[in-house]
């Protein structure tokens, strides 16, 4: 038996709070687990905490070394899964269901480590380039900058998912450097405090990046200004009374809602109950309705089917539901757990009631619901639950009321243009799935499906072997959706962690705007020595550093030798009387031959602190070359990413960006591009 205890919020660097107030109960039996705490907060300490501490210990980093914090927290929490795993049984979470939450919240702290180490400079502004001319001599240009934004991001979350949503949003934000108070639910904020709890014994966070609060947020959004943020996850109604704070809308405070919707699954016309897809789309419905016991704000509320399959679609799902057994999540067996607190299991109760109304009960709990496992008939267990509507064109209810469980309207269409009408008529939603073996029909149904959804999910048997479903957001790409559910990107990659910057158009000299960015814009000065840029270590590197080559003529033999060497035989190269009807009038040389020779240019051949060549980026072959023309190359250290890492040798090294321009006898630039090396670090073993 679990002994209730008092949650403590995390507070200016102390844990708060000792005497019980409101009780909390496990969703498995309804006993008492826990309860928040009385004591009130201080959100003036608090945000000034984050401001004045959380902000210059996040800004002693940069964005390479937060990524490389991440990556280290999710290490210490993945060690430490099974103490999470333990707590989260007490939501009425399945193991699979808790590990959507506990392993996918540390998967996207991985996630966004990769990510911010691969796409965010070592310093801490981001250069949204390219710059570009304002003038016509060359000497003023503009540009984007995105830098860090002084304030504090105020993260309220869902009941749901207690450790994925707070760790889905505060690692954009941490590698943001803004500092995060999150506000879980109250009824499952007991595994958010064991997580957080956690993640500061790891000694990882930075004091002030992150704070807690155990019950209500009081007067917190009236303090906060125009350099905070807000994000939210939860009811749409909810969502707009807190978006509507007067506060927020005087201070001009960033808020983004993530709200639940009546996210939809449609079948296709195409699809009969002989193909594979048939029955893709049947295990797609009863898996989102069944999994977190339908708790999701992705879960599948509506099913849009033809009206000629409705009835074997309806029959096919009874016999998928038939097999879920309810109950304990620790009796073997069990694929489906509670609802999170006996509020929960009131409020779905009166949904249902609503959705019902008029419409065909196929399957519910007067089908054999009957929970396993000891005392679970003290528990939120809800049976799940699909209800037939034939008229969903006449039918608002279904598409207007969501029951925040395991609970999907199936509704007919007659053609596929009708099928993504009542797909719109949810208002918007986060996610649908387009279920289809003809990419004719894909092509026309998703771009309309795409106006009124934040995520299209199209399943095939193709996609199907690695598909990761309908209700699973990747932090890679945009969770959130426009209207109902909420009109915000709570994911999407560095998407996400550029919403809490604040972006700057920034004007002068490309010297000045190479100062700013730490990124060389072509114009800007150079630095030309006696010293092969290639020679330099990664440390005495500096953005700037310059070579400009000797110079080459191109002749037809080094045409004729490139196309035997490449087997590149296209006319252009090597017909003079189908060349002179082009508009270049003309042979030109192989662009890859320009390439190449701009290499034999400025490289240099010998070893040295240049370990290897990864890529090109933005390669433009921007004029001809033709036979007889003379070209050279000017080679800058155009960029400069210390990864703070060494290779298997031990061998420190960094990511240099090089700008390569190839120019002709007339100074007009015939090749354009970036190259990517490795450079080693000085004062390493070679």
């Amino acid at each position: 038996m679990h002994t209730p205890s008092t949650l403590q919020s995390y507070i200016a660097g102390r844990w708060h709070g000792e005497s019980a107030h409101q009780p909390l109960h496990s969703a498995l039996d309804n006993q008492l687990i826990y309860h928040t705490h009385a004591e009130k907060i201080d959100f003036d300490e608090a945000l000034t905490y984050a401001r004045k501490t959380g902000v210059p210990e996040l800004m002693r980093l940069d964005f390479q070394k937060r990524a490389q914090r991440l990556k280290a927290l999710a290490l210490y929490l993945m060690e430490r899964k099974e103490e999470l795993y333990e707590v989260s049984h007490l939501t009425g979470a399945t193991r699979p269901d808790s590990w959507v939450d506990v392993e996918g919240g540390i998967g996207t702290l991985f996630a966004y480590a990769s990510m911010g180490s691969r796409e965010l400079p070592s310093s801490n502004v981001l250069h949204e380039g390219p710059a570009m001319a304002l003038g016509k001599r060359g000497g003023f240009a503009g540009t984007h900058i995105l830098v860090p934004r002084g304030g504090v991001a105020v993260h309220i979350n869902a009941f749901n998912f207690p450790i994925w949503g707070l760790l889905e949003k505060f690692a954009p934000s941490f590698l943001a450097a803004m500092p995060c108070i999150a506000k879980p639910a109250t009824a499952t904020s007991y595994l958010t405090h064991a997580v957080v709890k956690m993640m500061m014994e790891s000694g990882l966070v930075p004091e002030g990046s992150l704070q807690l609060v155990i019950g209500s947020t009081g007067d917190l959004l009236d303090r906060l200004i125009g350099f905070d943020a807000v994000t939210f996850t939860g009811s749409a109604d909810t969502a707009a009374k807190l978006r509507a704070n007067a506060n927020l809308i005087r201070e001009a405070v960033p808020f983004t809602a993530e709200a639940d919707s009546l996210n939809c699954a449609i079948l296709a016309p195409d699809v009969s109950p002989d193909d594979e897809e048939f029955d893709l789309f049947v295990k797609e419905v009863a898996r989102e309705m069944t999994g977190k016991a339908g708790q999701k704000c992705t879960a599948i509320r509506r099913v849009i089917v033809p009206e000629q399959h409705v009835d074997a679609v309806g029959e096919r799902l009874r016999a998928r539901l038939a097999k879920i057994v309810v109950g304990n999540p620790k009796v073997e067996g069990v694929r489906m757990g509670a609802l999170a607190s006996m509020d929960q299991h009131r409020d779905v109760s009166e949904r249902v009631e609503m959705l019902a109304r008029g419409n065909e009960v196929l399957w519910s709990a007067r089908d054999g619901f009957k929970p396993v496992g000891d005392n679970c008939a003290n528990g939120a267990f809800f049976s799940p639950t699909l209800i037939l509507c034939r008229n969903g064109m006449n039918n608002d209810a279904v598409h207007d009321v969501e029951a925040f469980g395991p609970v999907s309207t199936m509704m007919t269409y007659r053609d596929i243009d009708e099928a993504l009408v009542l797909a719109a008529r949810g208002k918007g939603s986060l996610v649908t799935t387009l279920v289809t073996k003809d990419p004719a029909i894909a092509a026309h149904a998703v771009p309309v499906a795409a106006a009124s959804h934040g995520r299209v999910h199209i399943l095939d048997r193709v996609s199907a072997v690695d598909s990761t479903g309908h209700g699973s957001p990747l932090p890679q790409l945009k969770h959130g959706g426009p209207g109902r559910a909420g009109g915000g990107e709570e994911l999407g990659g560095i998407r996400a962690v550029k919403h809490f910057l604040q972006r700057a158009a920034v004007q002068g000299s490309p010297t000045m705007l190479t100062a700013v960015t730490g990124e060389y814009v072509r114009g800007a000065e150079v630095k030309e020595t006696e010293v092969h840029p290639f020679r330099r270590w990664f440390d005495d590197l500096e953005i700037g550093h310059s070579l400009l080559t000797h110079r080459r003529t191109v002749s037809e033999a080094d045409i004729v030798n490139f196309g035997g060497v490449s087997g590149d035989y296209f006319y252009m190269h090597f017909d003079e009387i189908a060349a002179k009807d082009t508009q270049f009038g003309k042979r030109i040389a192989h662009g890859y031959f320009v390439l190449s020779a701009a290499a034999g240019l400025f490289v240099s051949p010998a070893p040295g602190p240049v370990l290897a060549n990864y890529g090109l980026d933005n390669l433009r072959f921007v004029a001809p070359v033709a036979i007889g023309d003379t070209i050279r190359a000017r080679l800058t250290c155009k960029r400069k990413v210390d990864r703070n890492r060494s290779d298997e040798q031990g061998r420190g090294q960094g990511v240099v960006a090089w700008d390569v321009q190839v120019t002709n006898q007339h100074d007009e630039l015939v090749a354009s591009y970036d190259i990517l090396t490795l450079v080693q670090k000085r004062g390493e073993v070679q």
